[in-house]
């Protein structure tokens, strides 16, 4: 049913007031060397039940309404947004991986990741939260989307500080990144899993999993769930970067010759479609597509740069903004069991970053500098609370726990590196200059 005039002018009155708040606040952001992401959040915010829906409750139902033409348009916007935010942080994954350090990389990630994970599962032993459950939650996707929010980094939140403070070109900087790029491949494959997991528990089947009869949330099902996001992921970074090269060179491919950003979108979403075929998560499709594609270049080709400067002017922010929309501090909010939660995760992150960092021989002072890095959860942060919120994994309240979380963690990093010394942060003889490579990830988000 096409749209009538009314409804096309209240869809674009949305997106204007989105847009407005979220490029604005994010310049904001940007101007006091904090992440562009985090200020569209925050500007999103102020549009929500929290600042405009409390002070003008009336206007505020009026300008982003429960129901009709609005709501759909802004959900579909808001998934591709989600969408190209994945493809292009799969993108990038290649271009910010860097061998030269390793050892710390490596024993970073081991106690970094593994640590605060299994902390995360063993105080829901002890802890009941199942006020913080969704509708769709059960015992072990929510212990599933606990135990990675103590444990996730963001790569692009932490790669746009080390931008905007010129430490990019540092070992320190390579070791970090390098380390969010294998928690953040982790993070998505639980996730993944974990919404998966809890569709076939709430009966949303779809693919193969329907036609296997995967419902109930058994523990055959959550295998199945394990193996099928593994196996995908296997399969695509095995095959994938042949297919799509030997696919952009055939002559019949009419869409490569006309547009190679059709291209790759056309890609992203065939990959997409193949994911929820089995019953795979659509953002996770998104991100190994991603992954695929920057495999096959050396550096961003012009289509990937193009997809991610329109996807970084409208689809991106206006995700993060809805993110923000979407948020309600004043009702149900529990403060006090977010400073809890924030405590516990940040130093559980930090203690096990510090370990891990010491056990191979870094300094004290920059095994500090990492753990202090490390916390910032920023983007991933809030996929993990958005994707988790919409599958009914989580409530409200948790929701608004993990978002402001991001948004604290990231603001805390971005003041702490500002004022480390650069001399603590030198680069490492032999080590390669990381900031040509880094470039589009630390400006994009």
């Amino acid at each position: 049913m096409p749209l009538q005039t009314a409804d096309i002018a209240h869809v674009l009155i949305a997106f204007a007031a989105l847009l407005l708040v979220a490029h604005g606040m994010g310049s904001v952001f940007v101007r006091y060397r904090q992440p562009r992401s985090i200020g569209e959040v925050v500007g999103g915010l102020l549009l929500g039940a929290t600042l405009f829906g409390e002070l003008f409750p009336h206007a505020q139902a009026w300008m982003f309404p429960k129901t009709g033409a609005t709501p759909t348009v802004l959900s579909a916007v808001n998934q591709l947004g989600l969408l190209l935010l994945l493809f292009i942080t799969g993108a990038e994954i290649r271009r910010v991986f860097h061998r030269e350090e390793r050892r710390t990389v490596g024993a970073v990630f081991v106690s970094g990741m593994l640590i605060p994970f299994l902390a995360g599962i063993a105080i829901l032993q002890f802890t009941d939260l199942h006020r913080m459950w969704g509708p769709n939650g059960n015992s072990k996707s929510f212990l599933l989307v606990f135990a990675v929010s103590m444990a996730v980094t963001s790569i692009p939140v932490i790669s746009r500080i080390m931008h905007d403070l010129g430490i990019l070109d540092t070992s320190f900087a390579r070791v970090v990144l390098g380390v969010a790029v294998l928690e953040d491949l982790v993070l998505y494959i639980v996730l993944a899993i974990a919404i998966g997991y809890a569709g076939a528990q709430a009966g949303a089947l779809f693919g193969l999993p329907n036609e296997l009869g995967i419902a109930g949330g058994s523990n055959d099902d959550l295998a199945y769930h394990v193996l099928a996001t593994v196996a995908f992921l296997a399969v695509s970074l095995l095959l994938g970067p042949t297919a799509y090269r030997w696919i952009g060179g055939l002559r019949m491919n009419l869409i490569q010759r006309a547009s190679p950003i059709g291209h790759q979108l056309t890609f992203m979403f065939l990959l997409t479609i193949a994911a929820l075929g089995l019953g795979i998560e659509a953002f996770f499709g998104a991100l190994v597509a991603g992954i695929v594609v920057g495999s096959t270049e050396a550096e961003p080709s012009e289509a990937t740069m193009a997809v991610t400067s329109f996807a970084l002017a409208f689809f991106i922010p206006i995700y993060f903004a809805m993110i923000g929309l979407g948020l309600d501090l004043v009702h149900g909010f529990s403060a006090v069991f977010f400073v809890g939660f924030l405590v516990a995760a940040c130093a559980i992150k930090a203690a096990s970053v510090y370990a891990g960092a010491r056990m191979v021989g870094e300094t004290g002072r920059s095994s500090l500098n990492l753990a202090v890095a490390m916390n910032a959860r920023g983007g991933p942060g809030i996929v993990v609370a958005s994707t988790a919120f919409a599958a009914g994994i989580i409530g409200q309240p948790f929701y608004a726990v993990l978002v402001l979380l991001a948004i604290v963690t990231s603001l805390a990093a971005g003041a702490w590196l500002d004022r480390v010394p650069r001399d603590e942060l030198l680069v490492r003889p032999g080590g390669a200059p990381a900031e040509a490579a880094l470039e589009a990830v630390a400006t994009a988000v």
